[in-house]
């Protein structure tokens, strides 16, 4: 059997399959992405099966465009040889709130239970839920497990979770939980067969598009960048990062409205904001040499990732290991090396080539010999832990 582990976007799905053998998930055997699901959009389908890729266009029409594309993976899956049986399907389901601290079987009252977080992660938690409830339908039958980006995060002690705010508020659910919990996951999984010090003082950089720290003591969470919701800690893509609250009152008073506040706040700020060309790290470096707007977002990127490496590393009284993942943190050398070079305070010292060598395609350590604290680029699998959640979830019923 095996579990299909997908990721629901607002245009688009990853997925991938993962044999499993006496309830042990092994390498992926095929992955790929649906694209052009948004309105007038061209859907196609594009995927690697056994090292052989594949693709093709999806005639869809008119409305649930997106339960239709279903209906092609599913009919994928048939056609495929050797395709293993489903046991499940895993989703990546972006909060949990304060009720989902483990990843679940979803049923209706979950569903309406994960409704009610929609507005705490916008860009997210609706398409995640589209994705669960159009799966229900397309694999009938099939049970649907959703695995959430906070689950990782339900160690953090009540010192590091709690706003200043008033006990009704916090009684509402207004704390921090953090987020990108399955990559840190993935990360604290690989840490603990490469590294004797995987159970220290662990730093994790989760940058690309959605960035994040998170500091681990004992392969657990003790604090991270993001909070309430994913709009908080470092400048990301297009979203701004911590913001002072005076800004939005600011804003409001000037009469702007929530709809406005929330396209400025998740979909025009950050890089792309800053630069006012794009939300690609890989584009503004390309213009940074010529273009004042595109270094500066690139520094300020830099600098806030140095700000919080500091700030995390000080509630940890040191720091063991740094590790990289995420679509920058994995491909950019040159954003490691600036990092790597403003925390020597603390110990860290690169291997220069080691450092350019580290392209994201395996593990690699990168840190110098002499080095005090061990750095690593870690590419993060999301999709394996997530399948490895609803593995644990749905074998024994099998076995019985």
């Amino acid at each position: 059997m095996a579990i299909l582990s997908v990721n629901a976007g607002s245009s688009s799905l990853k997925f991938a399959l993962y044999p499993l053998h006496q309830g042990q998930v092994q390498p992926q055997i095929l992955s790929g992405l649906i694209e052009g699901l948004e309105p007038g959009g061209a859907p196609h389908m594009r995927w690697t099966y056994q090292d052989q890729t594949g693709q093709r266009s999806l005639a869809l029409q008119g409305d649930h465009v997106f339960r239709q594309a279903l209906h092609g993976l599913r009919d994928l899956l048939t056609q495929l040889p050797g395709v293993p049986t489903l046991a499940a399907v895993a989703h990546r389901v972006v909060h949990g709130g304060a009720m989902y601290r483990a990843s679940v079987i979803v049923t209706d009252e979950v569903l309406a239970q994960l409704t009610r977080l929609n507005s705490l992660a916008p860009l997210h938690q609706p398409h995640n839920l589209e994705g669960v409830r159009a799966f229900r339908d397309a694999f009938a039958g099939l049970p649907q497990i959703a695995c959430f980006d906070t689950a990782f995060h339900n160690t953090l002690p009540e010192l590091e979770y709690r706003f200043a705010l008033p006990q009704a508020l916090y009684d509402q659910g207004l704390r921090r939980y953090g987020f990108h919990g399955l990559s840190y996951q993935y990360v604290m999984a690989t840490l603990e067969h490469c590294s004797s010090r995987a159970n220290g003082r662990v730093l994790m950089a989760h940058l690309g598009n959605g960035a994040s720290l998170c500091a681990a003591l004992g392969g657990k969470s003790r604090a991270t960048t993001m909070g309430f919701s994913a709009l908080d800690g470092l400048m990301m893509g297009t979203r701004t990062g911590s913001l002072d609250a005076g800004v939005i009152l600011y804003l409001l008073e000037q009469g702007w409205d929530h709809d406005r506040l929330q396209k400025l706040l998740y979909k025009q700020s950050g890089l792309l904001g800053v630069s006012g060309i794009s939300a690609d790290m890989r584009c503004l470096r390309g213009d940074a040499g010529t273009n004042v707007n595109a270094q500066l977002a690139i520094d300020l990127f830099t600098y806030r990732v140095v700000r919080e490496s500091g700030a995390l590393a000080a509630s940890m009284q040191g720091l063991d290991v740094l590790t990289f993942s995420g679509g920058i943190g994995e491909h950019d050398a040159a954003l490691r090396a600036q990092v790597g070079q403003q925390l020597r305070w603390m110990g860290v010292l690169l291997d220069q080539q080691r450092n350019a060598l580290a392209t994201g395609d395996t593990l690699m350590a990168i840190h110098a010999p002499q080095s005090q604290v061990e750095v690593w680029v870690v590419p993060t699998d999301e999709g394996v832990v997530a399948a490895r959640e609803a593995a644990q979830l749905v074998w024994p019923v099998h076995v019985a």
